[in-house]
């Protein structure tokens, strides 16, 4: 298993990016000045895209695993990854996401916690209504994990 930064070609892991953020004008607000990285193991399993939001924070904008290979760790060590190698120059890890029950236990079972919430942001900024696991997300619930 290896995890390398890309640093060309983002576009080339739409696919992925998609799994994550199923309207692509809303993976162009960040893509380019997102940092990205994939894991590879024997083929990509998982990308994730982060951005310096300021005040010691990084965020991760896009995380997502190949359906096939969810369950098998991919996710929890693209995160384990992330942190380690940002721990130097950042305080805070963070990530929104909808109000899922299949995502959030994800996130904090990886040491995040809820830190706030965006009301209405996927109403607001997405011309579809977008559901997970027959829940519809309507508002962004951020977590955190110190570094």
């Amino acid at each position: 298993m290896e995890i390398r930064k890309v640093t060309e070609n983002k576009t080339q892991f739409l696919s992925l990016l998609l799994l994550a953020d199923d309207q692509e004008d809303m993976i162009d607000r960040y893509i380019d000045q997102g940092t990205m990285y994939v894991l590879d193991d024997d083929g990509v399993k998982c990308q994730c895209v982060v951005t310096d939001e300021g005040d010691g924070i990084l965020e991760i904008k896009s995380i997502a695993t190949e359906p096939s290979c969810q369950g098998n760790g991919y996710g929890k060590a693209m995160i384990d990854f992330i942190a380690a190698k940002y721990k130097e120059d950042y305080s805070i890890l963070q990530v929104g996401t909808g109000e899922s029950p299949l995502t959030l236990p994800f996130y904090e079972k990886c040491g995040f916690a809820r830190s706030h919430v965006i009301k209405n942001f996927f109403t607001d900024n997405y011309d579809h209504p977008i559901y997970e696991c027959g829940v519809q997300l309507v508002d962004m619930v951020y977590l955190q994990r110190r570094l």
